[in-house]
């Protein structure tokens, strides 16, 4: 039996600096925002997440996109 992925949803996560570790190298943590559209197109993606990044206070470094499926036997 083949085994089939099924896309239930996308999240857009952005790194975001929250100090420095005692080497003085950044130290990040994640923000997640849900409910990201499956059809939406990746340019429209990335723009949300450049946009989100000129009102943070801190600096960023990557972004995600964070998909999750289910996998079903059938």
């Amino acid at each position: 039996m083949a085994v089939t992925k099924t896309l239930e949803s996308l999240s857009l996560t952005i790194e975001i600096q929250k100090g420095v570790d005692k080497a003085g190298d950044p130290t990040y943590t994640n923000k997640t925002f849900a409910n990201v559209k499956s059809d939406a197109p990746l340019d429209n993606v990335y723009a949300v997440a450049d946009t989100i990044k000129g009102v943070l206070s801190s600096k960023t470094r990557s972004y995600f996109l964070n998909e999750s499926s289910s996998l079903i036997k059938g």
